[in-house]
């Protein structure tokens, strides 16, 4: 499957909630007006994209519309589509040049970091850059064990410590050895902060000032992992964590699961903070560098075919429904009856309802302009 397939499969329930929902409200108007804005930012703001950038792209529609003319509802998919991408347009790539760099992964427990860093960590083995990891998450030994096998699968080494040890101390220990080693990248787990633990982003803090001790100078990102089907919850997470940390970049984790994919955009149009990387499925290739053509192309998508609705039971064929060949006895046509019985029919029932009126009759209904006698 090739990139933009992974974007599109990924996005498919974020699509459906937003653009699916605007392209069914647009068919349904004749004209551009009041009301055609106002049940389109509804619907954004229903699909997780917040009060603020809805509004924001309603105006942004507004002006492209006034300035191109446009008069046909039909037509503003696409306007949205290039407002969406313009919006979402930044410096979006790693900078990790010097030798080593740093990456830091952060975010509260539970969104993918431990996953994201092991798919992070293939994805660069594959660009043929050496990678080491620090298990600075040492307040549960699972998180240990879990990225273990994570460096396991992407075949890297990992530096690790005790349960309960000081986190610093390991990502000392892990520059050190990548000193040694000669490693172009070094990849630091730290533990789920909650961003009102005052003591945790304190010791996240700790974490950066050994990082630019040892490696003054050096390239250091310091990624936000974020669960997508938190939405705008997701939001106000990197909000806080923006307040207490130098966050270069996003990572959006689960979004093939979601239909709230329309976080990224608040997040880039609020915050200001670049997605770097967003999680499209669950093996190792699924963490794809985020595009905003791509992703913008991916979430209003309209080439899947639509599904085609069941011809009524009783429909003739086409071949059949038109006038037959010259030459070729025309097919009989089936006489119609009503609810009421045929005589045959009825006879059993006249038998045990004696009380019927004598003479009654069943009708029969000849179609097609046929007599009677010509049964």
């Amino acid at each position: 499957m090739g990139f933009f397939e992974k974007i599109k499969q990924g996005l498919k329930k974020t699509r459906e909630n937003i653009s699916g929902q605007i392209a069914q409200m647009v068919n349904s108007f004749t004209k551009i007006d009041e009301e055609l804005f106002e049940e389109l930012e509804e619907l954004l703001v229903m699909g997780d994209v917040g009060v603020n950038t809805s509004q924001y792209l309603c105006e942004e529609l507004r002006k492209k519309i006034k300035e191109k003319g446009i008069t046909n509802p039909a037509l503003i998919m696409d306007e949205l589509k290039s407002i969406v991408t313009e919006m979402l347009q930044g410096d979006d790539s790693l900078h990790i040049d010097t030798k080593p760099s740093v990456i830091l992964v952060i975010g509260v427990n539970g969104v993918g970091k431990t996953t994201t860093i092991g798919k992070l960590a293939a994805r660069l083995r594959a660009e043929e850059k050496s990678v080491i990891l620090g298990a600075a998450d040492t307040f549960r030994a699972a998180a240990i064990e879990q990225l273990e096998v994570w460096a396991q699968r992407a075949e890297v080494p990992i530096i690790r410590h005790s349960e309960g040890a000081d986190p610093a101390a390991v990502v000392f220990d892990t520059i050190a050895a990548a000193k040694a080693r000669g490693c172009d990248v070094v990849i630091c787990d730290t533990a789920g902060r909650l961003h009102n633990k005052k003591n945790l982003m304190a010791e996240l803090s700790k974490i950066s000032r050994v990082i630019e001790r040892e490696l003054p100078g050096c390239d250091k990102e310091t990624l936000l992992v974020l669960d997508a089907a938190t939405g705008q919850n997701a939001v106000n997470q990197a909000r806080e964590f923006q307040n207490a940390a130098a966050i270069t970049g996003i990572v959006l984790t689960k979004l093939d699961g979601t239909p709230k994919g329309g976080v990224v955009l608040p997040i880039k149009q609020d915050l200001g903070l670049p997605v770097k990387f967003i999680g499209v499925g669950e093996q190792v290739d699924d963490l794809q560098p985020f595009d905003a053509a791509a992703f913008a192309e991916a979430l209003f998508e309209t080439g899947e075919e639509a599904p085609q609705k069941e011809a009524p039971k009783n429909a003739l064929p086409e071949s059949e429904s038109e006038s037959e060949p010259e030459g070729r006895e025309p097919l009989p046509e089936p006489i119609v009856e009503t609810e009421e019985k045929t005589a045959e029919e009825e006879a059993p029932v006249q038998e045990e309802s004696a009380g019927q009126e004598e003479g009654q009759k069943k009708r029969k209904f000849w179609p097609f302009g046929r007599k009677k006698d010509e049964a």
